[in-house]
C-alpha cells in the first residue's frame, strides 16, 4: 500500500461518497483513473465517461458528454485505452475510444469520434453539416 493511501475504512467510505457524486449527475470516472493534473469539467461532470485505464494529461478540458472509453476487442487495431496528451480540449459528446492518443493541446470537437491517433496541436471535427431531408 502506497504512503498517500488512506486506511481501509477511510477508503470505502471515499469510494462510496465517489460513486453517489458521480451517479447523480450520470458520470463514470473510476479512483484508478491516471491524471496527470486537475482536469477542467466547464459544464461539470455531467455524462462523461472515462474508463479506468485512461490516462489524461495536465490541464485538459472535458465538456459534458464526454466518453474516454476502452476498445475491449483483442484482435482489433485499437485495442487498449485512450491516451489524452497535456493541454487537450474535448468538446462536447466527443468519443475518444481504444488505443488511440490525442496529442498535447490538441483539440477534439464536438460529437467527433476518435479512433486514430491526433497528432500535438492538430484540430480533428466531424464532417460539415448537410441538409439530408427538406419539408415543405
Amino acid at each position: 500500500m502506497g504512503q498517500d493511501m488512506p486506511p481501509p475504512p477511510l477508503r470505502w467510505l471515499f469510494a462510496v461518497a465517489h460513486a453517489r457524486f458521480l451517479r447523480k449527475r450520470g458520470a463514470y470516472i473510476p479512483l484508478e483513473t491516471q491524471f496527470a493534473g486537475r482536469p477542467e469539467f466547464p459544464h461539470g461532470l455531467n455524462g462523461v465517461f472515462i474508463a479506468s485505464g485512461a490516462a489524461i494529461g495536465r490541464d485538459v478540458t472535458i465538456y459534458q458528454q464526454v466518453t474516454i472509453g476502452k476498445n475491449r476487442i483483442t484482435d482489433s487495431a485499437g485495442f487498449g485505452f485512450p491516451t489524452i496528451g497535456d493541454g487537450a480540449y474535448l468538446g462536447a459528446g466527443a468519443k475518444v475510444i481504444g488505443g488511440v492518443t490525442v496529442g498535447d493541446h490538441a483539440r477534439v470537437g464536438a460529437n467527433a469520434v476518435v479512433v486514430k491517433d491526433v497528432p500535438a496541436n492538430a484540430t480533428v471535427v466531424l464532417s460539415p453539416t448537410r441538409i439530408i431531408q427538406r419539408h415543405g
